[in-house]
């Protein structure tokens, strides 16, 4: 839910965004040209501002096609970077999409249509259900926490002449950016939540930022939530992580950013959100203990990714205000799980995680 109000929003603000409109017989004309490929079978699939199909060829195998909007589509280092990602991850043993590459041997192909030019990727088809659709186990949990210390790590070792990309300074949705939640605060006059919002971000200031020169630095996936993580069914009853996907906020960060992202998403799929943290916590630490700075900031960090999703869902309401119902449907619990937390506070919360965490990993 907290993903649907992030697209939306970045497709809303930016107004020469124009989403693709490829027809099923322009995608087998594509697939054929570019991959030598004959689709028996083409479906779409959901995207807010790209367009995504699953595509069945004679020759085997299977694939997603995606399509990438008109504005992505202009920053091709970016898709490149994040492919290459994806590829080094694989590689290294991880559950991510690989790149087939064109009859040229290119990644990508720009496509043009009604004048305008798109990104055009075929990926590999991962199976499995996202994690928002099963049932959010401790031991799920705890692989959430272990699978994104893994893969942090892991992208942190990539070598590329495009790294520099991922540096995105101005990006909104970094945790680095907090602050700059402050230049959409009015939007919140008057409702019960702009002193806790206010009050997270001057938290932010005070105690995440002289902090930071401490904590470790590393590539983020910086969108490890419900809707991009893949899970199939294992032997023992539970759920295994079989896919990773969505690398369009990668950006450089900090290894404790990724775990507030995956600690924040998770609880808003639990029905008991204050008892995700110790799990994942665990699974996090079994690959990368936290030093003290990170520890100390969890708490802070995790509240500000619910701050940034509050804020700029209420900036999206705002500029289209008929879409206001979808979007303050959506993101009602997670307005619920920031009141819960700020009302427990940071002592009560982080004691509870860390000792929830201590205790799993001594049964484990």
């Amino acid at each position: 839910m907290q993903l649907a109000i992030k697209h939306k929003l970045e497709a809303i603000m930016s107004a020469s965004n124009v989403k693709p409109n490829f027809s099923d017989a322009q995608v087998v004309e594509i697939v054929k040209r570019l991959f030598r490929l004959t689709p028996s079978e083409i479906r779409s699939l959901p995207s807010y501002d790209d367009q995504n199909f699953y595509v069945a060829p004679n020759e085997g195998g299977e694939y997603i096609l995606k399509i990438m909007n008109s504005k992505d589509s202009k920053n091709s280092s970016l898709i490149e970077m994040q492919t290459y990602a994806m590829t080094f991850l694989h590689q290294n043993g991880l559950p991510a999409q690989t790149v087939m590459p064109t009859t040229s041997g290119q990644l990508m192909s720009l496509e043009e249509i009604d004048c305008q030019k798109y990104l055009v990727r075929l990926l590999t088809y991962l199976p499995g259900t996202t994690i928002s659709n099963v049932p959010l186990t401790p031991l799920l949990l705890y692989e959430i926490g272990n699978m994104a210390a893994r893969m942090d790590q892991i992208l942190q070792k990539m070598e590329h002449p495009h790294l520099d990309v991922l540096q995105r300074e101005n990006f909104m949705w970094s945790l680095s950016n907090v602050p700059c939640l402050e230049a959409y605060i009015s939007i919140l006059e008057g409702d019960p939540l702009e002193e806790v919002v206010k009050s997270v971000i001057q938290q932010y200031k005070t105690s995440v930022i002289d902090k930071r020169s401490n904590f470790r630095r590393c590539i983020n996936h910086g969108d490890f939530n419900d809707l991009n993580v893949l899970v199939q069914p294992d032997e023992s009853g539970g759920h295994r992580i079989s896919g990773i996907l969505d690398f369009g906020d990668m950006n450089n960060g900090y290894y404790i950013y990724e775990l507030a992202i995956a600690v924040m998403y998770m609880m808003t799929q639990h029905p008991e959100p204050i008892e995700v943290g110790g799990p994942v916590l665990a699974g996090w630490e079994s690959v990368l203990p936290l030093n003290e700075a990170e520890k100390d900031c969890l708490y802070v960090l995790v509240l500000s990714r619910f701050c940034q999703s509050l804020v700029m869902a209420r900036h999206a309401v705002t500029l289209h205000p008929e879409n206001a119902e979808y979007l303050m449907i959506s993101s009602k619990r997670g307005i619920h799980i920031l009141r819960q937390l700020w009302e427990l506070g940071k002592e009560q919360v982080q004691k509870a995680w860390f000792e929830s965490a201590a205790q799993f990993s001594e049964k484990s």
